[in-house]
């Protein structure tokens, strides 16, 4: 039985599949509720648009910003209970809002709050999970692993919003809260029993080098991306094209919805459907590598993807219009889905095990926050030259994101004594 073989269907292990449930369980729960911040505030707060703009860009900058300390400290500590708190913090934090609701109490400011609390678990969240799956698998079997993550992710993107929005009109503005509190329950349960028995524990990690966090240990992660020359240009290459992608979305949504007069099921539809693609590119991931080898297929599916968002700019009204929109997100959606498992596994095989958590918390935060800086810059850039020459510039800039791919495989690092 070849390799391939071995890594597909169940051969991962029941440890990694109770990881892989509780995962896709979690991302279910967030895009049942994706948008519900912004709508409990204007129809249950009566909040505006700045009061809008403010809770989604508050909330990510200042969660990214208490996450950068959280980075050392998972470093040094079992993950899976780690991951366990944070899943019950979010559950926590997400419950208080459906009380406070029911007690007719629930204010902006307390939105605003479990916002920051959510935003600052995730990064940690994903810099522990990270490390964990390093410690699950080995190197060869990484990459199914997150060809996995990312088919179900592009899975729940699919389900998720339709079955939340038929929940909120059915049950009200909070439902989908609840269920996206008791999807991080449910996944703290799963990672639990992810631990295994007797010999399977997870090792704790050695704590002699750094007996507790100091400042300069905060930077750590940057440091090690940084000095690392195929993490180095991955990290620009990440800031630049999610950001440039994100920022664009606001603008797209008030020149479908405002200026060209599509309906909201039309809007939906043209981002639902092309996430198709993403089921398909991220199972044809591990069989593009091995066939070509994995530093080609990163580079030629980051090449590929960038090529996509300039032709947002030219969307007219009608069935013409939302053809377009669609094409063009089919195709960039599928050049992601093949990109996003290679570059996650690259991520993973650089640092070595006593730093990944670093290195991820580090990068969640610089990607998150080039993604608001990028977002505020272009809104104001939407006011200034207009809708289309904002989209057009974004996507120029795009095009230019596959210069900062390394461009040669780098060399292997040294593997510690």
């Amino acid at each position: 039985m070849d390799v391939a073989r071995r890594a597909g269907g169940e051969r991962l292990g029941r440890r990694f599949g109770w990881l892989w449930g509780a995962y896709g369980t979690s991302a279910l729960g967030t895009w049942l509720a994706f948008g519900a911040f912004p709508l409990i505030a204007v129809r249950v707060l009566h909040a505006g648009p700045a009061e809008v703009a403010a809770l989604s860009a508050t909330g990510a900058a200042v969660g990214a910003a208490v996450a950068v300390p959280l980075g050392p400290w998972v470093e040094f500590r079992r993950k899976r209970p780690v991951l366990v708190a944070l899943d019950l913090a979010r559950c926590a934090a997400l419950l208080t809002i459906p009380v406070a609701y029911a007690l007719g109490a629930l204010t902006f400011v307390q939105l605003l709050a479990v916002s920051v609390v959510v935003a600052a678990a995730d990064i940690a969240f994903r810099a522990a999970s990270g490390a964990y799956l390093k410690t699950l698998l080995p190197p060869e079997h990484l990459l199914t692993a997150n060809a996995r993550f990312e088919s179900t992710a592009w899975s729940t993107t699919i389900v998720g919003p339709p079955l939340g929005g038929m929940a909120i009109g059915l049950l009200g503005p909070v439902a989908t809260v609840v269920a996206d509190a008791a999807s991080y329950l449910l996944s703290a349960l799963g990672i639990r029993a992810s631990g295994g028995r007797g010999g399977e524990r997870e090792p704790r990690p050695e704590r002699g080098k750094i007996p507790r966090t100091r400042a300069r240990d905060l930077l750590d992660g940057w440091r090690f991306i940084l000095a690392d020359p195929a993490l180095r240009p991955l990290l620009f290459c990440a800031a630049l094209f999610n950001g440039l992608v994100m920022a664009t979305e606001p603008l797209l949504a008030v020149l479908m919805l405002g200026r060209l007069g599509f309906t909201p099921w039309e809007y939906g539809l043209a981002f639902a459907a092309p996430s198709l693609a993403g089921l398909l590119g991220s199972r044809l991931a591990r069989w593009f590598v091995t066939r070509f080898g994995q530093h080609r297929v990163l580079v030629a599916s980051g090449t590929l993807r960038a090529l996509w968002p300039l032709g947002l700019a030219f969307v007219g009204p009608g069935a013409g219009g939302l053809l377009l929109v669609i094409g063009v997100e089919l195709g960039m959606i599928f050049c992601c889905a093949v990109f996003n498992p290679v570059y996650a596994t690259t991520r993973l095989q650089r640092p070595a095990p006593d730093r990944v958590a670093r290195v991820l918390s580090a990068w969640a935060v610089t990607t998150k926050a080039s993604a608001a800086l990028l977002t505020a810059v272009w809104g104001v850039l939407g006011a200034l030259i207009g809708l289309r020459p904002a989209l057009a510039l974004a996507g120029v800039l795009v095009l230019a994101t596959p210069l900062l791919l390394p461009r040669a495989e780098p060399e292997p690092l040294p593997v510690p004594a």
